[in-house]
């Protein structure tokens, strides 16, 4: 059997994903550890999961708060200088020590956790990159070489801060590869259906679809009996890092919702109390947490930003969609959306009450935007999930020689 670690940024986004691949390894008998946030690690894949602890930069209470007008290349470059760049630089011992200790055969490293991938380059450890998002899959950048060189020479920079890649074996140096995709493998946990195109200038991109699986300990209790199975169900969610800016658009969405009374019921997730507490009603519910994949599996269309773990969480239970993206990825994967036909897209922002209102009824009213999200979430299901990506990572293992740690 094989060993593989984990090496992960401190957002929940990009754990979750993991988490059923982990599961999937463990269960065929192999040994899983996480290079990451333990406290993070631990509340979503179980407090029986092996972490080996990495810092994060910069304490979350003081943390830079990304101002929330900044879009496009400007928010780009507060992603890398003010958490990409630092995070790696922090993360970069621990999971130097977390290779050493548990002796792993692969790395699977996500893809905003380029410390893990420029480790395993200095020791010579083969890795494959957990692409948690197809933003980066797709060209985002094209047509915008001064920013795309840029982000290449923080690479560069960043490369030659902890230490280049001298472990690597003669004919494996990728002193000119991109850390954020392995030459060996990549991991899209997504498919062409939603991303028609994908290319990087690492090794092979593998279309392996969401990988969900069960989260201990991390969704809150919901009434069920509150729910009228003869009424259609929309969700309404920002994530969890948006509380920022989040607040006038949960209450325009709590307006068109309220504006249809008795035609259907609606759930806000609202994590930060931006609308207060009220009290449950037969058509409205506010809640700090819901356990998301269960409620998908009634509801009949979502209101979200576009972020690409709850879009396609959506999507593989057939749900459309109503999508206002903020900033990063989401407006690629927004685009996604509305290029397979499986929703509508707002400007975040700058919509009203009854415009969303309006969108909402569009993929309520015409089942072509249902048949649609089907059809991608069929797309989904083919692919393999956490068993495809496992299987990957295990052909990956069987190619490389066992590391000396994992022979004894």
């Amino acid at each position: 059997m094989s060993r593989y670690l984990f090496v992960v940024p401190p957002l929940v986004g990009h754990v979750n994903p993991a988490v059923g691949v982990a599961a999937e390894l463990a269960a065929r008998g192999h040994a899983t550890a996480w290079a990451g946030l333990p406290e993070l690690i631990g509340r979503l894949a179980g407090p029986e999961a092996e972490v080996f602890p990495c810092a994060v930069a910069l304490d979350p209470d003081a943390a830079p708060q990304r101002p929330p007008e900044l879009r496009g290349p400007a928010a780009l470059k507060f992603l890398w200088e003010d958490f990409l760049i630092p995070l790696a630089h922090a993360m970069a011992p621990g999971v130097a020590e977390a290779v050493e200790r548990f002796r792993p055969d692969v790395l699977v490293v996500d893809q905003q956790a380029v410390a893990g991938a420029l480790v395993a380059e200095r020791i010579g450890l083969p890795w494959a990159t957990s692409a948690t998002t197809s933003a980066e899959l797709t060209g985002a950048l094209d047509g915008m070489p001064l920013v795309e060189a840029w982000v290449r020479d923080r690479l560069t920079d960043l490369r030659g801060r902890l230490g280049g890649p001298d472990g690597l074996p003669p004919g494996e140096r990728a002193v000119n590869s991109d850390p954020r995709f392995s030459p060996y493998l990549v991991l899209a946990f997504t498919t062409p259906e939603l991303a028609p195109t994908a290319r990087t200038s690492g090794g092979p991109v593998r279309f392996i679809g969401p990988s969900l699986a069960a989260r201990p300990g991390g969704d809150a209790a919901f009434p069920w009996e509150w729910l009228d199975p003869d009424r259609a169900l929309v969700l309404v969610t920002l994530g969890t890092a948006n509380s920022d800016v989040g607040q006038a658009f949960l209450t325009l969405s709590h307006d068109a919702l309220r504006a249809r009374p008795k035609l259907l019921q609606a759930v806000i997730v609202d994590p930060a109390g931006l609308l207060g507490r009220p009290a449950p009603d037969p058509d409205l519910l506010v809640l700090p947490h819901v356990p998301q994949l269960d409620l998908l599996a009634r509801a009949s269309a979502v209101v979200c930003h576009a972020g690409h773990n709850t879009v396609c969480e959506a999507l593989w239970h057939g749900v459309p969609l109503v999508v206002a993206p903020i900033r990063d990825d989401q407006p690629v994967v927004a685009a996604q959306v509305v290029a397979a036909g499986a929703g509508v897209r707002l400007r975040f922002g700058r919509t009203t009450a009854e415009r969303l209102g309006q969108a909402l009824d569009a993929v309520l009213d015409d089942p072509a935007y249902r048949a649609a999200a089907q059809r991608v979430g069929a797309s989904f299901r083919a692919a393999g999930g956490a068993a495809a990506a496992a299987d990957h990572l295990e052909r990956l293992a069987a190619e490389r020689p066992l590391t000396e740690g994992s022979r004894q």
